[in-house]
């Protein structure tokens, strides 16, 4: 959907010297909790669905319904924003190209993502571009969960994202400038984007591009309601 691709939030890339995420790697998409980290995320599942990508969505926190809620509750207000006029056609279309895994009660485990990931490959014929990861605690996880994923990239030949909550009373950084949690794991990972509400507007800033310097202005504005982009 073009609409949409034009104004993700997933526009910042272009700011990038990369241009994407790129399949076998690790992104993270970190901010304080109340900023709109889930919203942005599922817009950053959208800009793969609308591109006629598969993806799969990962719920470490919820149930398979309320994800479900998530993706509706915000596909209705793109429908107003972006006045979008087939809006059955467009929904049919994520929910044709999305799969929910949810795992509850702590019940996480990589072989288990990869025996369920195989499962959708092998016997449903979905075969995925993206992984949307929610609900990994970065202050608790330990570098082996990240190699795991990072085996599960290039194993399955797919991008995985990730959210991150970072604290306003933690400001400690690594030498790099990578604020924590992810100052502990960031070199596992490719991309860091951090979404910030500051008394101007919320932005969405590129921390890290893979090993390309950054740009001063790689940032873009979002919209505080929609988190769309800005001008």
């Amino acid at each position: 959907m073009k609409e949409f691709i034009k104004v993700s939030p997933l526009r910042l890339l272009e700011l990038s010297a990369s241009k994407e995420l790129g399949r076998g790697n690790l992104g993270v998409l970190m901010s304080r909790a109340g900023v709109g980290k889930t919203a942005c995320l599922i817009h950053i599942a959208f800009d793969k669905l609308f591109s006629n990508r598969k993806l799969v969505h990962v719920s470490l926190d919820d149930t398979p319904d309320k994800v479900t809620s998530y993706y509706n509750v915000i596909f209705s207000e793109l429908v107003k924003a972006l006045n979008i006029k087939d809006e059955i056609e467009k929904r049919m279309l994520f929910e044709r190209n999305r799969m929910i895994l949810a795992y509850m009660h702590n019940s996480f485990e990589i072989s288990r993502l990869k025996e369920n990931l195989r499962t959708l490959v092998e016997k449903l014929d979905f075969t995925p571009d993206c992984l949307i990861v929610d609900g990994l605690d970065f202050e608790e996880a330990e570098s082996s969960t990240f190699e795991g994923f990072k085996t599960v990239a290039k194993e399955f030949d797919v991008e995985i994202w990730f959210s991150a909550l970072s604290h306003r009373h933690i400001t400690d950084k690594n030498k790099k400038g990578i604020p924590y949690p992810c100052s502990r794991v960031d070199e596992m990972l490719s991309m860091i984007l951090q979404l910030n509400s500051t008394p101007t507007g919320v932005f969405l800033q590129l921390l890290k591009d893979h090993d390309n310097p950054i740009k001063p202005d790689a940032h873009v504005r979002l919209d505080p309601n929609t988190f769309l982009v800005t001008k």
